[in-house]
């Protein structure tokens, strides 16, 4: 998986492809995508890779049949937040615009009274309301080059970010003057907790060991960490997104660490014994990332969560997917 650097220059191009991309969906009529969505969605009716495709479509998409009150047409969401209007608009222009969905626009961290696509969830039961799409993806799945071979890198963690939730305070509270950790806030020194200068990316891709820690919902660096050469380290999630956070593996994927971060130092020496181990899971992480980054497979997996959610709500009749929809168990969970 070859991936950019992520200089300035390159997240302004970045940008800036993104909005010529969803502003040049306008010009193309709709009936050009209904018909494309026909298409796709007949293709997979035979195709080999209808299981995994499905796996994952009902991992998003947990909906029984059910009978709700629907608010908005498919021409008519709110273009306020651009980024999310043209990610949601991105795959709802392959459905007629008669239908209708709910939707929520943010860091969802509830789970909604009625079937909603959101970008983030609880992880856990009950969370059928809640209907991932990708989201956001232009913050949220940011992925760049790590050139730095393992032995170059620091023998220590690193982290930076906002003390936006307890999880960061208790980092920096405990760990701000560990002689393995390099961790910070970016901003004013408060309460007694050090600010930090802002590093990037590929700055911190200089440790072996880079913290991911839950912000307002999801942790925005998990996904560059995970394809970066560099362990990700973590306590377990309580929200997950279209990168299915609740299904990855610890010690697997990543280490994970008490929430109080008071095994952080043990967790490290240990790796630092067992440099195989680490190396195994960066491998694993990177392969878990790579699997999200085919376009022609998101596309069809997201045309299958929406096709189900219209079928669930009952604005659209069975399809040959309906039994694979319907009939599953809650062993729903990645590979």
């Amino acid at each position: 998986m070859k991936l950019p650097a992520l200089d300035k220059t390159a997240k302004t191009i970045n940008r800036v492809r993104y909005y010529a991309a969803g502003i040049t969906r306008h010009a193309v009529p709709r009936e050009w995508y209904l018909q494309r969505c026909r298409q796709i969605l007949g293709d997979l009716e035979a195709s080999p890779e209808l299981e995994e495709l499905m796996r994952r479509a009902n991992y998003y998409n947990r909906l029984p049949h059910c009978s709700v009150q629907l608010g908005t047409r498919l021409n008519a969401v709110d273009r306020a937040q651009s980024r999310y209007y043209f990610d949601l608009d991105e795959y709802l222009r392959y459905f007629p615009c008669r239908l209708k969905v709910n939707y929520l626009f943010g860091d969802v961290t509830w789970v909604p009274n009625a079937p909603s696509l959101v970008k983030s969830r609880p992880t856990g039961e009950a969370n059928e309301n809640s209907v991932l799409l990708n989201l956001d993806k232009l913050r949220h799945f940011r992925l760049c080059a790590d050139d730095t071979p393992w032995a170059k890198k620091k023998p220590m963690a690193v982290w930076r970010g906002a003390l936006n939730n307890p999880l960061r305070v208790e980092l920096l509270r405990r760990h701000q003057q560990s002689e393995f950790a390099d961790v910070g806030h970016i901003g004013e020194a408060k309460d007694g907790l050090q600010a930090k200068g802002f590093l990037s990316p590929q700055e911190q891709m200089g440790y072996r060991y880079i913290l991911s820690i839950e912000g307002f919902d999801v942790a925005t660096n998990l996904k560059w960490i995970m394809a970066s050469r560099s362990v990700c380290v973590m306590p377990k999630g309580r929200y997950e997104t279209w990168f299915m956070e609740g299904g990855l593996i610890p010690d697997h994927h990543f280490v994970e660490v008490r929430p109080d971060f008071s095994d952080l130092e043990d967790k490290i020496a240990e790796l630092e014994r067992n440099p195989q181990w680490a190396q195994d899971i960066v491998a694993n992480a990177n392969a878990y990332v790579a699997s999200f980054c085919d376009r022609k497979t998101e596309r069809k997996i997201s045309l299958l969560v929406l096709q189900k959610y219209f079928e669930a709500t009952g604005q659209l009749p069975p399809s040959a997917f309906s039994p694979l929809f319907f009939q599953q168990t809650r062993e729903l969970q990645p590979a």
